[in-house]
């Protein structure tokens, strides 16, 4: 075994590789090269540390120095002065953005973003090489799915995830353990397992990022319910547009199967179990387990009609149990630890930890994982950072497009399962869109509806025409043509629309429509009766004027592509509206800050 004085974890997330990350480790292991070293610092591709926004993130251990978005000048710095000389390269360490925070942070430890977290689901996300099955093992890995095999049952396996309470991750937070004895006790001389990794919430990436990170814990965790249901096979169906996680999920299942922790006799046992992969096209709709069943079959990815339900009746008319990612990433744990210390974080209803996709308006984008309970105050403005730029908070979206708005007036509400539905948003699989005082709440609305008529897989007929009449009219709204019978139409149709669709997309597309009207119907108002955009997004309501103060200087009308501002040097300049395309390149020209929207 080698053994080195220092490490330097380098994220392989995907989004620091889209930062250039893969060329900074080379050139780690270079340089390493070059000045001897190599045998002294070892460098290590991890999955995603959190932090997203600090991309490409690199941290030296023992010390953990974080340093933050590494360029490939900054390489050569870290290993003569940090690695070499052992003195930390301070102005490249991570800057602290969240609230009272004024020195510099010289170790991960010290980051405010990571110490009001609990991280159960991403323990080994950038800390091991995920493509490595020796770390995995060497962090405890495979101990739950032995303690399993020899120890218990399967009726024990699953009393224990009964006890744990653990609840789906996926959005509906229906109970695990309940799923998995429904499963075992219907009849069947062959049965399936599968891991929804289909992810489609615009801006989540829960999912992928554990799959990136820790792709053993999902296959340990697989087979750990397969033993308990009677399964030999499971599948993980994952989205093609995700290829490192594919990618490493496939290496992974090689591994395990190398090792004996995948095929016949596992442990020693009379246990067999083997997985495979199936590729999503990236069809929102395959993320309802129904619709997924049928795409692993080959057949279109369309939702049908429950009962009877995939416990009874699944995966090629099988019995089969599906999680998703976030849900098995937790069961090793749960079985290896036990139940109650499951249950000695978050709240009674929703115990253990929670992940969110933190995007938006916000200063740090990126995973964060809190125990259940935590107030939405404390995870925006703590471990967010809190708004950029000085602007106001105004909304945060939970659930994507199945969910709803939450508003300042809601900071201090507990985040779980209970809660947020009854608040009219929900859980979802854990993306949370944060918006400022800039953004119009009813276009904010009618994008996710816009997103939703798209990926309606047209079989019902609610979803199929009722998503496209709300649409036709938010549009109608936002082109400054509403009325405000158009807000009664909007709610009666999104109601009838939850009450009346087949599957889970048509039953929640209405959320963010009927959420915003409830907490921002003034903003709604204002579009059908002032015909007036507040936040001076929708453009048909748009106006670009220049107010007094006008010096004549030109900038504004030397930019704009129309020919639409007209005045002398000197002089006040005009804008035409008949001409103006609203395209705001004269705002940030002018000296003077007198042009404006209205």
């Amino acid at each position: 075994m080698d053994f080195y004085r220092s490490h330097v974890l380098v994220c392989g997330g995907t989004g620091c590789v889209s930062s250039g990350s893969a060329t900074i480790e080379d050139m780690f292991n270079d340089a390493l090269k070059a000045k001897g070293l190599e045998k002294e610092v070892k460098i290590v591709r991890t999955g995603c540390f959190g932090l997203c926004e600090a991309g490409p993130i690199c941290i030296v251990y023992p010390e953990g120095s974080f340093y933050s978005r590494v360029e490939q000048k900054d390489v050569e710095r870290i290993v003569d002065e940090h690695l070499l000389k052992g003195r930390i390269v301070k102005d490249l360490l991570y800057v602290d953005k969240s609230a009272n925070v004024t020195e510099i942070q010289t170790s991960i430890n010290d980051v405010t973003f990571y110490k009001k977290q609990k991280r159960v689901a991403l323990k080994n996300c950038g800390v091991i090489n995920p493509e490595v099955i020796d770390e995995y093992i060497a962090f405890d890995g495979y101990q739950a799915l032995g303690k399993a095999l020899t120890q218990m049952t399967p009726g024990e396996v699953i009393d224990e995830m009964k006890k744990s309470g653990l609840r789906g991750r996926g959005g509906g937070g229906f109970p695990t353990g309940l799923k998995w004895e429904f499963a075992a006790k219907s009849e069947g001389d062959i049965k399936y397992v599968a891991c929804n990794a289909d992810e489609g919430d615009p801006g989540a990436f829960m999912d992928r990022s554990v799959l990136e990170g820790d792709p053993h814990a999902i296959i340990e965790a697989m087979a750990i319910a397969a033993y308990a249901i009677g399964a030999e096979k499971g599948y993980v169906y994952i989205r093609a547009e995700y290829p490192i996680a594919v990618k490493r999920l496939g290496i992974a299942i090689a591994q395990a199967n190398e090792m004996g922790l995948l095929g016949k006799n596992i442990f020693g046992t009379d246990f067999n179990f083997e997985m495979e992969i199936r590729l999503g096209a990236g069809a929102f709709v395959c993320g309802e387990e129904t619709a997924l069943i049928a795409s692993i079959e080959g057949e279109r990815g369309m939702p049908r009609p429950k009962p009877p339900f995939p416990a009874q009746k699944g995966i090629f008319g099988k019995p089969t149990i599906i999680n998703n990612v976030e849900t098995y990433a937790v069961v090793p744990q749960i079985i290896l630890n036990g139940a109650s210390w499951f249950t000695s974080f978050g709240t009674e209803k929703s115990p253990g930890t929670k992940v969110f996709a933190l995007g938006g308006k916000i200063n740090n984008t990126g995973l964060v994982e809190i125990p259940m309970g935590t107030p939405l105050r404390e995870v925006i403005f703590d471990i967010g950072g809190g708004i950029p730029n000085g602007r106001k908070f105004k909304a945060v979206q939970t659930g994507g497009p199945s969910g709803g708005c939450l508003t300042e007036a809601h900071l201090d509400t507990p985040i779980d399962f209970d809660t947020l539905t009854a608040l009219g948003s929900m859980m979802g699989s854990g993306g949370m869109i944060v918006v400022d005082d800039t953004n119009c709440m009813v276009d904010f609305a009618r994008f996710f509806l816009d997103f939703t008529v798209d990926e309606s897989c047209g079989k019902c007929v609610p979803c199929r025409e009722g998503t496209k009449r709300m649409l036709e009219i938010l549009e109608k709204i936002t082109s400054g043509n509403g009325t405000l019978e158009d807000l009664d139409r909007l709610e009666d149709l999104g109601h009838s629309i939850k009450d009346s669709s087949l599957c889970g997309l048509g039953q929640t597309a209405p959320n963010p429509v009927l959420s915003t009207l409830k907490y921002f119907r003034d903003e709604y108002i204002a579009h059908v009766v002032d015909k007036k955009c507040p936040a001076g997004m929708c453009q048909d309501l748009l106006s670009i004027v220049i107010t007094d103060g006008c010096i004549g200087c030109t900038a504004c009308k030397r930019v704009c592509p129309v020919d639409a501002i007209s005045g002398e040097v000197k002089q006040n300049h005009v804008i035409d509206q008949a001409k103006c395309i609203k395209c705001g390149a004269c705002i940030p020209k002018c000296p003077k800050k007198v042009i404006v929207k209205q």
